[in-house]
């Protein structure tokens, strides 16, 4: 006797239609901004490098050629190709992929605004995260002000230990201390995400939305690094918390083309050190990067954001049909 599979949506239609109004505040808020809507493609040739992101690769005929390519991690690629050739401020609603990515918070396959602004500061784009966060949370907040914690701050508040100087005997310690009794062997910033996602991460944002700032510098990815008010390195990028949950990512974007392509390179070292698939370089954005001026961009999870407008705690509950029912 055959299994009788349920054929409806996880999400009711509520969520439904709060999805469709959001949709409706975000377009017009950056109508009202003069950022232009732009549309990149999903899958590329090359993809992105980063040794904690594994992307979805895809089989497709280019020219009747058979070729592997990448669904995108992000559109942060395309859009930054754009931005050099001209197009001003600009946004896009999309998909994104992340390979094997499922729970409470994560689905293989999901929404993403993903917003660019030549000319802003970080604390430009925190004035104006925090004006969008007015448009789309006025209903269960009223009025938001996030407050701003640096990373190490958060740290040394919860654990009383600085990530930036901790040496790996001092982490591992510390881990030992409250309880996570890991053999991450010499990961040093295994030791620091672990102790971040246990006890730092879930406590963030309660109160009010908080801006996390000044990443350890190895943490920078695609952003630049900077010193920090003590004089420590820092990478110059931002996360927003609201309620344990990280819902967006945003950084100083590098634009130095040779910093850029070393990373890239130090990223697929690690991959292979690690076993993992080494991911081609996209030397179209490498080329593009210095056409581009000064610029601050951000990446948004919609459906993380519409989780926190609606009260919900699963991501199933605000998209229609996650990976393990579509």
């Amino acid at each position: 006797m055959s299994q009788t599979l349920t054929y409806q949506p996880t999400c009711d239609l509520k969520a439904m239609q709060a999805r469709a109004k959001m949709y409706a505040q975000i377009r017009q808020f950056f109508a009202e901004r003069d950022v232009l809507e732009v549309e990149t493609p999903i899958l590329s040739q090359a993809g992105v490098t980063d040794v904690h992101l594994a992307s979805v690769q895809a089989q497709r005929h280019v020219h009747g050629k058979k070729q592997i390519h990448y669904l995108q991690t992000s559109p942060e690629f395309a859009m930054k190709r754009l931005l050099a050739s001209g197009s001003g401020p600009i946004y896009q609603i999309c998909k994104v992929f992340r390979d094997d990515e499922h729970g409470r918070k994560h689905n293989s396959e999901f929404t993403m605004l993903e917003w660019y602004r030549p000319g802003f500061s970080l604390k430009d784009l925190m004035f104006e995260v925090t004006d969008l966060l007015n448009v789309t949370l006025k209903t269960r907040f009223g009025e938001v002000r996030p407050t701003i914690l640096s990373y190490k701050h958060a740290f040394m508040e919860r654990l009383n230990i600085n990530p930036l100087q901790a040496g790996l005997k001092e982490l591992k310690d510390c881990c030992n201390r409250v309880g996570l009794n890991l053999d991450l062997g010499d990961d040093r910033l295994g030791y620091i995400d672990l102790l971040f996602s246990h006890f730092v991460e879930p406590s963030l944002g309660f109160d009010t939305p908080v801006f996390l700032t000044d990443f350890p510098p190895e943490l920078a990815s695609l952003a630049k690094t900077k010193v920090d008010e003590d004089g420590e390195l820092v990478a110059a990028r931002f996360e927003l918390y609201i309620e344990g949950l990280e819902l967006a990512n945003a950084y100083d974007e590098l634009i130095d083309a040779n910093v850029l392509r070393s990373r890239f390179e130090a990223d697929n070292a690690e991959r292979a050190k690690l076993g993992l698939h080494v991911m081609p370089i996209d030397e179209y954005l490498l080329a593009a990067l210095p056409h581009m001026t000064e610029c601050s961009g951000i990446a948004l999870g919609i459906d993380r954001l519409l989780m926190v407008a609606t009260e919900q705690m699963k991501l199933e509950k605000v998209i229609t049909f996650p990976a393990d029912v579509s």
